[in-house]
């Protein structure tokens, strides 16, 4: 493992995702994150054959989008996934999308997922396995720079609603 964020995630922008503005549509942001958990989940030892073999799986409780740079269609993404932090029924992360073509960055999806048993429905702990892999992800990723979209808070500046 290396001191870099996991990259196993890459898609080009499809004609179906641009929206009326001529730009990549806000929702297809969100399904590119989502796809890029899967190959994250599987880096992690939270895969297909550890949820079918166990019975659990994991939900994202909170995801927290930025929109950064426009990307327009036909451009090469791809996303890195980060650990921000785990414990036993909970994984931080933070997945940056990059246009390849250009190597920038064009949005970033803070996500944190729950452990979750499929019998009960309901967040549970993980086994040893993947919690030990993320102990190790964990000594990589955290010395490498948070983004600065990390735990932003939305707000409009000096708005104080309860005036």
């Amino acid at each position: 493992m290396t001191q870099t964020s996991f990259e196993g995630y890459s898609d080009v922008v499809r004609p179906e995702w641009i929206d009326y503005n001529g730009h990549f549509n806000a929702g297809y942001y969100l399904v590119c994150f989502d796809e890029a958990i899967e190959p994250w989940m599987d880096f992690i030892g939270l895969g297909q054959l550890h949820r079918d073999e166990h019975k659990v799986t994991t939900f994202s409780a909170q995801n927290h989008v930025t929109y950064l740079r426009e990307v327009g269609e036909g451009t090469n993404l791809t996303v890195s996934t980060q650990l921000l932090g785990f414990d036993r029924k909970r994984i931080h992360a933070m997945q940056v999308m990059w246009n390849a073509d250009e190597r920038f960055v064009s949005a970033t999806c803070e996500v944190m997922s729950l452990h979750v048993s499929e019998e009960t429905r309901r967040v549970s702990e993980m086994h040893d396995e993947p919690y030990n892999t993320l102990g190790l992800v964990w000594e990589k990723h955290q010395m490498i720079d948070v983004p600065p979209q990390v735990g932003q808070v939305m707000s409009i500046p000096g708005w104080n609603p309860k005036k």
